[in-house]
C-alpha cells in the first residue's frame, strides 16, 4: 500500500487495503486507477437530516439515528416473494426496525453489537419505528448526546449532512467510497489537474471548473453544488461524444463522394409500381436523401422509423436511383449498393423484398452470407434467384455486374471488393462507426453515401448525441389500411381469460410470441435474485398446464447463430405455434402470422423496447394484440404501461419513456437495478444520461464541438482536448 503522493494512473489496490471481495467489486464496477475512482460519480446525494431520538422520531421526515445493533437477517417478502434484509436498532430511548428491499446483502454489512449511523425516512405506525432502504454506516462510539456537532470522527458536522450515494457491487459499498474518496480528495490530487474544456465555454455555460466539480460532487456542501457538479460533468460527456462523431464527420466529409441525380421519370415508375401508396413522410425522407446524394459531400443520414413505416421502400427507391447513375467517364454500367443487415435471417427477408421491388427492372441483386451466396434473377427463371459460388458472386460484384449487393457483415470483409461502391445502407447495425466506414474508402479516394436505419425509438435528444455524426430523418407515419394493435394490461386475475383468447386465435390459424424477461430460472438462495419469468421454464409449464395441443418453441441469446435461424425459420413457416423468447426477437424476421404478443413482466422492460416487441406483431392484415402482463401495483409502473395503450407512435413513446421512467432506465429492465440497464445499453453514463433530459445542453454541446472543429478538425490548438479523444475507447454505438 502506498503512502506518497497519490497520482491519477497509481492502481487502486496499490493505494488502499483491499479484501478480495472489494477487489472482485471494483473489477465489476471497471474500476482499477485512482482516475477510475475520481470518475465513479455518486447516482445521487442525500440530505441525511438532524440526529434524532427514536422517541422523537417523526413520521415521513428524514433523519439519522444512533444506536447499537440488536439483530439482523434477511427473508422474503409475503408478497412478490422479493429479497429483503431486516435488522433492530437501539437507542438510549427506543427501538428502531432497520428494512432492506431488494438489498438483502445490507443486513449483513453489519452484525449485532456494532454501533450504527442509520439515515433514512421515518415511518411510523402504531408506534413502531421503520427505516425503509436506509443508509447505514459503522460509527466508532454513541455520541453523549445527539447533537450532530459535537463529534468529527463519526459524526456528521452540519455542513457535512448531505453525502453521496455510490453506485455499489457485491462486496464494496458506496461508504466504501465515501471514505476513500475523502481520503484522495485530502491527498491534493485535484490540485495537479488540468482541465480539459475551454475556459470560454465553461463561462458561457455557467459551468464550474474540473477541480471545483469534483470536489462538489464527491463531498458538496449543500444540494446546489452537488447539481452544479453534476451539471458540468453531463455536459462534459456529452460534448466529448459530441467532438468524437462531428469529428468524425468532418473526415468523412473530406472525401470526393459520387454525385448521383436520377433520371426523375424512371424513378416516378418505379416507386409507383409498389403496390402501395408511399406516405407523405417516406415522400419527404427521399425528397431529402436524392438532395443529399445529389450534392458535393457524401450523405450522411439516419433514418428512424417504426416497425412497419416503410424504412425498406425508402432504402429501395433511393438505391434505384444510385444503381440507374451511371460511373463518371462511362457509358455502361452503374453505380453499386451495399445493404447491410445484422443477421442472415434479416438479410435473406430484404434480398426477396428487393427481388420484389425490382422485378422487371433488368437490375442484378446478390446475396452474401455466412450460409452462402444468390444472385436474382436465375437465368432459368428471371423472376426467381440461384444459388451460386462465393467466387463467382465476388468476381460479379468487383467487375461491377451485380450493382446490389445485401449481406451481414461479411459485406465489409477484405475479401469482397466493389468497382463503383457509391452507397451503403445498415440496417440496426449499430456499431457501424468511423472506423468501418473508413474500410469503404476506395483506390480513388472516393466514399459511399451512407444511410443507418433504425426502428428502435429513440428520443430526440438521443439520437443528436448517439448519432451526432449522421442527419436526422423521421417516418412519424404508418402506411393506410394498418390496423393498430389491441394492446392490454392484464393483471394476474385475468391471465385466464387471456389465454383463452389466445387460443381461439390459434386455433384461427394465428401464432403467437410469449416474451420473458430471463433466460433461467434464478437461484432462489440468492438475496439479490430477480423473481422474474424464465423463457425455458415458462415453454414448460405452457407446454404442461396451459397449451399442451400446440407446439411450442425456445429462442434466447445463449444459443447459437444456427439454432437461433433454425427456431426462426420453423416458426417462420408455421411449424411451432408458440414462440417463447427473450427480447432477442425484438430487432426480427417479419412473421406476418405471428399476430399476437404475451410480454410477461412488462414493468420489468423499458417503453422504447415494449413498444419494438410489440411491432413484431404489426406486420399483417389480421387484427393484432399485445398483451402486457404485469404483477404491478405501483401507480407509477402502471401509469408507465399504459402509456403504451394510448402513445401515437414510437417517438412520442421514447420521450415519454425519458420522463417517466429516469434516464438511467431508458432502454431496459429496471427491475430493482441501482443503475438501470438503460445507461449500459445506450453506451452512456448515469450522468451522461442527465444531460439527455435537457434539450438545450445537448444542443450546446454540439454547437461548441462543431465551432472548435470548423477551425481545427485535429485540434491543434486545444491539446488536451485532443488528448482526451485519442484517449476515449472505442467509439459508442448505440446496441
Amino acid at each position: 500500500m502506498h503512502t506518497g503522493t497519490i497520482t491519477l494512473a497509481e492502481k487502486i489496490a496499490d493505494r488502499f487495503r483491499l479484501t478480495p471481495q472489494q477487489k472482485n467489486g471494483l473489477e465489476k464496477l471497471g474500476l482499477k486507477t485512482i482516475r477510475d475512482l475520481l470518475y465513479h460519480f455518486p447516482v445521487r446525494h442525500i440530505d441525511a437530516g438532524k440526529s434524532s431520538a427514536v422517541e422523537r422520531a417523526i413520521d415521513g421526515e428524514r433523519a439519522t439515528f444512533y444506536g447499537q445493533v440488536e439483530k439482523t437477517g434477511t427473508k422474503r417478502s409475503f408478497r412478490g416473494h422479493m429479497p429483503m434484509g431486516e435488522a433492530t436498532l437501539r437507542d438510549q430511548t427506543g427501538m428502531l426496525k432497520l428494512v432492506w428491499f431488494h438489498q438483502a446483502y445490507m443486513a449483513k454489512m453489519i452484525a449485532p453489537g456494532d454501533i450504527v449511523r442509520a439515515s433514512g425516512v421515518v415511518k411510523k405506525r402504531d408506534g413502531k419505528v421503520t427505516l425503509i432502504n436506509p443508509e447505514v454506516e459503522k460509527v466508532p462510539a454513541l455520541p453523549g448526546d445527539l447533537s450532530p456537532s459535537l463529534f468529527a470522527e463519526g459524526g456528521l458536522s452540519e455542513d457535512e449532512r448531505f453525502f453521496p450515494v455510490y453506485p455499489e457491487s457485491r462486496g464494496i459499498t458506496s461508504r466504501w467510497f465515501y471514505h476513500a474518496l475523502r481520503k484522495v480528495l485530502a491527498g491534493g490530487i485535484i490540485e495537479t489537474l488540468t482541465d480539459p474544456i475551454p475556459s470560454g465555454i465553461l463561462k458561457r455555460y455557467n459551468l464550474p471548473a474540473l477541480r471545483s466539480a469534483l470536489v462538489w460532487i464527491h463531498a458538496p456542501r449543500d444540494e446546489r453544488h452537488a447539481q452544479s457538479a453534476r451539471k458540468r460533468f453531463a455536459f462534459e460527456e456529452i460534448f466529448f461524444i459530441q467532438l468524437e462523431r462531428q469529428q468524425s464527420r468532418l473526415r468523412y466529409e473530406q472525401n470526393p463522394s459520387f454525385t448521383i441525380i436520377p433520371e426523375r421519370a424512371g424513378l416516378d415508375r418505379f416507386m409507383n409500381d409498389f403496390g402501395f401508396p408511399l406516405t407523405k413522410a417516406q415522400t419527404k425522407a427521399i425528397a431529402i436523401m436524392l438532395s443529399d446524394l445529389a450534392g458535393k459531400r457524401p450523405m450522411l443520414r439516419l433514418l428512424e422509423g417504426d416497425v412497419g413505416s416503410g424504412k425498406t421502400a425508402v432504402a429501395a427507391a433511393t438505391a434505384y436511383a444510385t444503381v440507374h447513375t451511371r460511373p463518371v467517364g462511362q457509358h455502361f454500367g452503374a453505380l453499386q449498393v451495399a445493404y447491410m443487415c445484422p443477421t442472415e435471417i434479416l438479410a435473406t427477408q430484404h434480398f426477396e423484398s428487393f427481388i420484389k421491388f425490382f422485378i422487371g427492372s433488368g437490375m442484378e441483386i446478390g446475396l452474401i452470407t455466412g450460409s452462402g451466396c444468390r444472385k436474382f434473377p436465375s437465368k432459368v427463371n428471371t423472376s426467381g434467384w440461384t444459388d451460386i459460388s462465393r467466387t463467382q458472386l465476388l468476381k460479379w460484384v468487383a467487375n461491377g455486374e451485380i450493382p446490389i449487393l445485401i449481406g451481414t457483415h461479411a459485406l465489409i470483409q477484405k475479401s469482397v471488393t466493389f468497382k463503383h461502391l457509391a452507397y451503403v445502407i445498415i440496417d440496426e447495425q449499430h456499431r457501424f462507426g468511423a472506423k468501418q466506414r473508413a474500410r469503404l474508402v476506395q483506390k480513388d479516394g472516393k466514399v459511399p453515401h451512407f444511410l443507418s436505419m433504425t426502428a428502435t425509438p429513440i428520443p430526440r435528444t438521443l439520437a443528436l448525441t448517439l448519432y451526432g455524426d449522421l442527419d436526422l430523418t423521421l417516418l412519424d407515419e404508418m402506411p393506410r389500411g394498418r390496423k393498430p394493435v389491441v394492446t392490454e394490461i392484464v393483471t394476474p386475475a385475468k391471465r385466464d381469460e387471456t389465454y383463452e383468447k389466445i387460443r381461439a386465435l390459434i386455433k384461427e390459424g394465428r401464432q403467437c410470441y410469449v416474451i420473458c424477461p430471463r433466460i433461467d430460472e434464478p437461484d432462489p438462495a440468492k438475496e439479490r435474485a430477480l423473481i422474474a419469468k424464465s423463457v425455458i421454464e415458462e415453454a414448460k409449464r405452457l407446454k404442461v398446464k396451459i397449451f399442451p395441443e400446440y407446439a411450442i418453441g425456445v429462442l434466447h441469446s445463449k444459443m447459437k447463430a444456427v439454432e437461433k435461424d433454425r427456431i426462426m425459420e420453423q416458426f417462420a413457416s408455421g411449424a411451432l405455434d408458440i414462440l417463447c423468447a427473450t427480447s432477442v426477437v425484438e430487432v426480427g424476421v417479419n412473421v406476418p402470422n405471428a399476430t399476437v404478443i404475451v410480454i410477461e413482466g412488462a414493468e420489468r422492460f423499458g417503453l422504447a423496447q415494449l413498444h419494438q416487441l410489440r411491432g413484431r406483431v404489426l406486420r399483417s392484415i389480421h387484427q393484432s394484440y399485445c398483451y402486457l402482463f404485469s404483477d404491478t401495483k405501483g401507480e407509477k409502473t402502471f401509469a408507465r404501461l399504459k402509456a403504451l395503450t394510448t402513445a401515437k407512435n414510437g417517438f412520442e413513446l421514447s420521450e415519454m419513456d425519458l420522463a417517466l421512467r429516469g434516464s438511467g432506465e431508458l432502454g431496459g429492465p429496471s427491475a430493482g437495478s441501482g443503475s438501470g440497464r438503460g445507461a449500459r445499453q445506450w453506451g452512456i453514463s448515469d450522468i451522461g444520461m442527465e444531460a439527455i433530459k435537457n434539450l438545450k445542453m445537448v444542443e450546446a454541446a454540439r454547437e461548441e464541438a462543431k465551432h472548435l472543429l470548423e477551425t481545427d478538425i485535429e485540434l491543434k490548438t486545444y491539446p488536451l482536448l485532443a488528448e482526451r479523444l485519442h484517449a476515449r475507447e472505442t467509439p459508442m454505438h448505440f446496441e
